[in-house]
C-alpha cells in the first residue's frame, strides 16, 4: 500500500508524541527507566510462531490407565472402526493431560477387525462398549451417547490427539457463556496448521473450513465466536440437549453433514453454536473416511449435501453465497463490530485502567456488539490476548498488524465505533481513522485527563518546565476532544473541569467499573494495612514515597504491631531502599492475586498528594468491604464524603491519625465498610454503566 498523506501525518504525530513522552519520563522518572521505555518501544516486532503440539511417541502397545469417574461431569464418547493405532494415540493423549472435571472415556466399537478389541480391553479405567453390528458412524455415536452417564456429552474422533485443557476450555465455555448450545474445538493438522477453526456454511449448503492452513493464532481465526458449525470430530453439548435433538440424524447415514444438520437444529432452538480456539484437538483429516469424494464414504459427502440443502433452504438463503471468501467483516456482518485502539492490551490484574476496560468489553459483548482490540506498541507483545480471545474479543496484538495503516486500510469499513485511547495515541491515530473508517464514530477515551494531572503533579514539585509540558498536553488534549465525536471522562469532577475549559467538547461519562465482592471478611477477621498500584504512574511514586517518609512512621508509633503492605509492579529503587529501612513495612512488587490482601487486611491507604480521574485503589478496596483512608485528591470525582464511606486527610499526622483511628473502631469501620459497598453499586458497578455504554458506543 502506497504512503499517503494521512499515514505521513500519523507518523509524523506518532514520532512527535512519543518524543514529548521521553521528555516528560526524563522529568518525572529519568534517564534509566526512560531509556528502557524508549528501547523496549523499538523492539522489531516478533513472528508468530506455531503452537507446540503434544504428541505421543508410536511406541508398541502396553497397558495404562485413564482417569475415570463413577459420577462423572462430562461423557466422551469415541466411535471407532479399526484404525487401532490412531485409538491408541487418543486415548494416549487423554491419559498424559487428563481434565480437571471428572469424566468417563466410552469406546464404541463398530464391528473393528483389527487390534482394536485386544488392546483396549487392557486400558485401565476405560469403558470399552462393543455394538452388536457394524450400523456406521452415526449410529454408533448415538448409541455410545446413550450408554453414557455425564451431564456433558462430547463427541470425540478416534483420529484425534486431544491437547493439554482442551475438554476443560469446551466446559467452561459451555457453562459460562449465555445461550450456548453447542461448542466445537479448533482443530489442527499435525504439523501445527490450523485445518478449521469453525465452519462456514453457504446458501447452497456447500462449506468453508474456516483458517485452513493459516496459523491457528492468527486474530481471525484464534477468538471464540459463533459458527454456522463446527467438525463433530470435537464438539460438546448437554445431554439434556443432546436428548432433547435426538441426538444427530440418520437420514445421513452412514456419514457426513450430521454435524453441521446438528448445528442447525441447536440454532433453531435459539441457543448458540459456538467455536472454541482455546481448545485445540489434532486431526488427521481423513483417516476414518479417506479424502476421495468418488469412493468409499466420502462419496456420501455430495449426496447428504443435497440431502442438507434441502432441509434448511429457508435457513440458508440468508447465509453467504457461494464463492464469497470468509473473513471477520463477512461473519460478524449481522453484529455492530466496534474497535478499540490502544498501545496495549489491558491487563486487568495490573492497573484499574486495564480493569475498567475489560469490564466496557463485556458490556459492550453483553450488547451484541463484536469487540476487536488493536495493541499498537511492541512493548508489551501479546500478553493479554489468551484471556480476551477465549472470552470472544478479536484481538491484534502489534507484530501481528503489519503496521496500523495497512491493518485499517483492510478491516477499517466493518466498524461502526472506533475508540481511541489516551490523547498522544489519539492524536496519531485520528487522520488514519478518518481515511480507512470515515463511517465510524470516533470516541475519544481520556483514561483521566492527562494535563489537569500532569499540572497538580508540576504545582507539588514546584517545577517551571514540568508546568509548560502540562500547558502544551493540554492544547494537544483539548484538540484530539474538538476532533472526537464524543469524549469519554471518568469522573463528574473532570466533566465539570472540561465544561470550563472546552464547553464545545461532547461528552460522556464511563467511570471505573468494579464488581462488589459477596460474603466480606469483618473487622476482627483482618488485620495490617494495604496500598496497591503500579509504580510506572508518577502519583503512586510521590504518594508511596510521603506515605514512608512522614506518615506511616506516625501510624507505627501508635500501632508497633501493624504491619504496611505495598503492592504494584516496578517500584523504583530509592522506594525499595526506603521501605527496607522501616519497620513494619513490606515492599511486595507485582502480586498475581492480591485478592488475600484485599479481604485480609483492615483499611486500604490512598495517599495521592496529586492525579486526575477516578482512583481504582480507592474502588478496589470499597468493593472487597475494606474501608479507605484518602487524600483529597485521591477522593476526588467518587461521590464520597469524609466521615460516611471515606475517611480523608491531607496532612501527614491527620492522615497517621485517621489510620490508627479507624484501625480501633470496629464500629466505625463497618459503617465505612457498608457504605463504601453501596458506593461502588450505585456508582461504579457494571449496571451502573449499561445504558451510557449503549448510547456512546452503540447509538440507535
Amino acid at each position: 500500500m502506497p504512503t499517503s498523506l494521512a499515514d505521513a501525518r500519523y507518523w509524523l504525530r506518532r514520532l512527535l508524541g512519543l518524543a514529548h513522552r521521553a521528555v516528560a519520563s526524563l522529568r518525572t522518572r529519568g534517564w534509566r527507566a526512560t531509556l528502557s521505555r524508549v528501547l523496549v518501544h523499538a523492539l522489531p516486532p516478533s513472528r508468530t510462531a506455531r503452537p507446540e503440539l503434544f504428541l505421543p511417541a508410536a511406541s508398541p502397545f502396553s497397558a495404562f490407565s485413564l482417569a475415570t469417574s463413577t459420577q462423572p461431569v462430562v461423557s466422551i464418547v469415541i466411535p471407532v472402526y479399526n484404525h487401532a493405532a490412531h485409538t491408541l494415540a487418543c486415548l494416549r493423549a487423554l491419559a498424559a493431560h487428563p481434565p480437571a472435571t471428572r469424566c468417563e472415556v466410552i469406546v464404541i466399537d463398530d464391528g473393528s477387525s483389527d487390534e482394536t478389541a485386544l488392546w483396549l480391553p487392557q486400558i485401565h479405567g476405560l469403558r470399552y462398549e462393543v455394538r452388536d453390528r457394524n450400523g456406521g458412524f452415526i449410529h454408533a455415536c448415538n448409541d455410545g451417547v446413550s450408554r453414557s452417564k455425564g451431564d456433558y456429552v462430547v463427541l470425540l474422533n478416534n483420529d484425534t490427539i486431544p491437547q493439554p485443557g482442551w475438554l476443560d476450555a469446551l466446559l467452561e465455555t459451555l457453562q459460562n457463556t449465555p445461550d450456548a448450545g453447542l461448542v466445537g474445538s479448533q482443530l489442527l493438522y499435525p504439523d501445527g496448521r490450523l485445518q478449521e477453526s469453525g465452519a462456514v456454511l453457504f446458501s447452497d449448503g456447500s462449506a468453508w473450513s474456516y483458517g485452513r492452513f493459516e496459523s491457528p493464532g492468527d486474530p481471525r481465526y484464534s477468538a471464540l465466536r459463533d459458527s454456522h458449525y463446527c467438525s463433530g470430530a470435537a464438539v460438546m453439548l448437554t445431554r439434556q440437549l443432546w436428548n432433547a435433538l435426538g441426538g444427530l440424524d440418520t437420514r445421513y447415514c452412514p456419514a457426513y453433514y450430521e454435524d453441521a444438520d446438528l448445528a442447525m437444529r441447536v440454532r433453531e432452538r435459539g441457543l448458540r453454536v459456538l467455536v472454541q480456539p482455546a481448545s485445540q484437538v489434532v486431526h488427521d483429516e481423513g483417516t476414518s473416511h479417506g479424502t476421495d469424494v468418488r469412493s468409499g464414504l466420502k462419496a456420501h459427502q455430495l449426496r447428504n449435501q443435497q440431502t442438507f440443502a434441502k432441509r434448511w433452504a429457508t435457513q440458508l438463503a440468508h447465509h453467504p453465497a457461494p464463492g464469497s471468501v470468509p473473513s471477520p467483516a463477512l461473519l460478524h456482518h449481522q453484529q455492530r463490530q466496534v474497535l478499540i485502539i490502544d498501545e496495549t492490551l489491558p491487563q486487568p490484574d495490573r492497573d484499574s485502567a486495564s480493569l475498567r476496560q475489560t469490564y466496557l468489553i463485556q458490556l459492550l459483548r453483553e450488547h451484541g456488539a463484536h469487540v476487536v482490540i488493536v495493541a499498537t506498541s511492541t512493548a508489551a507483545g501479546d500478553v493479554g490476548a489468551a484471556r480476551l480471545r477465549r472470552d470472544g474479543v478479536e484481538t491484534w496484538p502489534a507484530a501481528t498488524l503489519g503496521g496500523l495503516s495497512r491493518w485499517l486500510g483492510e478491516h477499517g469499513p466493518r466498524f461502526c465505533t472506533v475508540m481511541l485511547v489516551r490523547h498522544h495515541l489519539a492524536q496519531a491515530s485520528l487522520p488514519l481513522v478518518g481515511k480507512y473508517a470515515p463511517q465510524a464514530r470516533v470516541v475519544f477515551d481520556t483514561v483521566d485527563l492527562h494535563y489537569l494531572r500532569e499540572a497538580r503533579g508540576a504545582e507539588v514539585a514546584g517545577d517551571p518546565a514540568l508546568r509548560a509540558e502540562a500547558a502544551r498536553t493540554r492544547k494537544r488534549e483539548l484538540e484530539v476532544m474538538t476532533q472526537a465525536d464524543i469524549t469519554v471522562l471518568v469522573s463528574a469532577a473532570e466533566q465539570a473541569q472540561l465544561q470550563q475549559d472546552a464547553p464545545q467538547v461532547k461528552t460522556a461519562l464511563i467511570s471505573n467499573l468494579h464488581k462488589t465482592h459477596d460474603h466480606c471478611p469483618g473487622f476482627d477477621q483482618r488485620c495490617d494495612l494495604v496500598f496497591v498500584g503500579g509504580f510506572g504512574h508518577p502519583p503512586n511514586v510521590d504518594g508511596v514515597g510521603w506515605l514512608l517518609r512522614e506518615v506511616f512512621p506516625l501510624i507505627h508509633a501508635a500501632l508497633p504491631q501493624v504491619v504496611l503492605h505495598i503492592i504494584g509492579q516496578h517500584p523504583p529503587q530509592e522506594l525499595q531502599a526506603l521501605a527496607s529501612s522501616l519497620p513494619g513495612v513490606r515492599l511486595h512488587g507485582y502480586v498475581a492475586d492480591i485478592d488475600p490482601y484485599m479481604d485480609g487486611c483492615r483499611i486500604g491507604l490512598a495517599p495521592l498528594r496529586f492525579g486526575a480521574g477516578v482512583k481504582g485503589k480507592v474502588n478496589l478496596s470499597m468493593a472487597h468491604g475494606q474501608p479507605v483512608v484518602a487524600t483529597g485528591c485521591a477522593a476526588e470525582g467518587m461521590h464520597l464524603r469524609d466521615g460516611h464511606d471515606v475517611l480523608i486527610a491531607d496532612a501527614a499526622t491527620d492522615f497517621a491519625d485517621a489510620v490508627v483511628r479507624l484501625y480501633s473502631d470496629p464500629v466505625l469501620w463497618q459503617r465505612l465498610a457498608m457504605a463504601g459497598l453501596d458506593n461502588i453499586q450505585r456508582h461504579f458497578s457494571l449496571e451502573a454503566a449499561r445504558s451510557t455504554v449503549a448510547e456512546v458506543f452503540l447509538p440507535a
